[in-house]
Formats: C-alpha cells, structure tokens, sequence
C-alpha cells in the first residue's frame, strides 16, 4: 500500500494516532527532507528506512518507488509539514500509481492553508489554494489571471524572504481587499494579522506564511483609475503595450481598440 500522510505544520503534537501507526509500519518513508523528518521520527521512536523523494528528484525517484510497491513494500510519502502534493512534492507519484493500478490512501491531518482559511475569519464557504507565487513577475500575472474574478477566498503561501513582494504584489493585482497574514501557525509566536492589503500591515518578517485574501466582490479597484493609469498600472508591472491593452479592456469589459486609442497617445 502507498499512504500519503499529512505531519504536523509546526507544533509536533499534532499528528494522528493512525499518522503514527502507519509511519511505525511500513518499510519505506519517502520524505521531502530526510533532516527535517529524522525530528519527528525521533520524537515517536519511528524506526522505517528514510529516502528522499523532493522536487529535484521526484521524477527520477518514482520508477524505483513503483517497483518497490509492486514487489510489495509499503510506502509513506511525507512532505516537511502538512499534507503531500499541496504545493509539495507528490502528484506524480500518485500519477504513477494510478497508471501501474497501485492502490493508495490518505492518512488526515494539518493543512496549512486549513489552518490559515479558518484563522483569516473571512469566507470559508468556498476557498482556492494558491500556494506559492512564480518567481518572475510575468509568471506570476499569467498564474494569478484566471483567479482575480473568482468569488471564493485565496490563499496564498510566502517565506519569509518574499512575504513583503508577495504583498505588495496581490496588493496591485487584487487591490484593497480584506486579508490577513498568518505566522507560524500551531507554533507558540503564531500570529494572524488581519486588515486589508495596502495597510501598514505589522508583520514580523521570521517563518512562514499563509496570506488570506477575500474573494471578488464584483468590482476591480483598478476601474477607479482613468484608463491611462490603469494601463500604466500593467506597464509598470513589466506587461508590453499590447498584453497591458488586452489587460485593461479584459478588466473593464470593453472593446480593445477602446483602449488602444488611449495607448496611443501616451508618451510610452
């Protein structure tokens, strides 16, 4: 059998009983970081054979991990904390399994993006987990895109060296909207900082983060602006004249050549 088992975001007395049964008895544990993971195994006498299994090695791992279920091993998949595949190492193993018609199962427990919804105090009725933000800020428009009218809640995870890019940047791609910062959540300085972005938020800049932004609400703050400034808004954001143009009348739901017009006569 192959688990994939949720361990805990912070505070290691919250994993489950059954979390431990399985850890305790299967022949392989694949962890992300096989440091990190030595910690909790310690703490609960776990005594399975470790291997790593991250993001630069998923790929080449899973063959090797497939045979060894079908020589009948079992495996655990464990990321550094929380539930594998969410923004961690692990889906293409469950691609694998599937495709080999290996069984698999999931062993509950903490989700930091669960965690920070709930501590957000906005809307939980329907949420989308983002994750982590690309790299390049071109990456992360074309990523965000499809989410900026969404009416459920987002949630996003930041380190602690990006958290104020991060910021800055769903400030000027969602605007104003309420939010709140969560900090070492289940650890004892967890902290939930709530307001909207844009605020003189009082963020300490140590661990790691989830930011919960409230859904569209059926208006863009960015319509406010005269079109010249919304265009700008996109060409200081690094898009070209004409993704900026497609941009603007995307958000306001007019003609391109509208807003090309305008272009035109700015001193761009």
């Amino acid at each position: 059998m192959l688990y994939f088992v949720a361990t805990p975001i912070g505070n290691l007395d919250e994993i489950t009983f059954r979390a431990i049964d399985v850890l305790k008895t299967v022949d392989i544990i694949a962890a992300e970081d096989t440091r990190h993971t030595a910690i909790l195994l310690a703490k609960y006498g776990i005594t399975a054979k470790v291997v790593a299994y991250h993001k630069f090695n998923e790929r080449e791992s899973v063959d090797g991990l497939i045979k060894q279920l079908k020589d009948g091993k079992s495996i655990a998949v464990v990321s550094d904390a929380g539930m594998p595949t969410v923004s961690d190492p692990g889906h293409i193993l469950i691609d694998a399994a599937i495709a080999n018609g290996i069984d698999y199962t999931v062993i509950s427990g903490a989700c930091a993006a669960i965690d920070a919804l709930v501590l957000s105090g906005l809307d939980t009725r329907s949420f989308t987990v983002l994750g982590f933000l690309p790299e390049k800020n071109i990456d992360r428009l074309r990523y965000v895109e499809p989410y900026k009218t969404v009416p459920s809640t987002l949630v996003f995870y930041s380190a602690v060296h990006d958290i104020k890019k991060d910021l800055k940047f769903l400030l000027e791609t969602f605007g104003n909207r309420r939010c709140a910062v969560c900090r070492e959540m289940t650890k004892m300085f967890e902290t939930v900082t709530r307001g909207r972005l844009g605020d003189e938020l009082d963020i300490v800049e140590k661990g790691e983060f989830a930011v919960v932004i409230e859904g569209y609400d059926g208006r863009s703050e960015l319509n406010d602006l005269d079109i010249e400034a919304h265009i700008k808004h996109y060409l200081d954001m690094g898009l070209t004249k004409n993704d900026a143009v497609k941009k603007v009348a995307s958000d306001r739901h007019v003609a391109k050549n509208e807003i090309y017009k305008v272009a035109v006569d700015m001193d761009i």
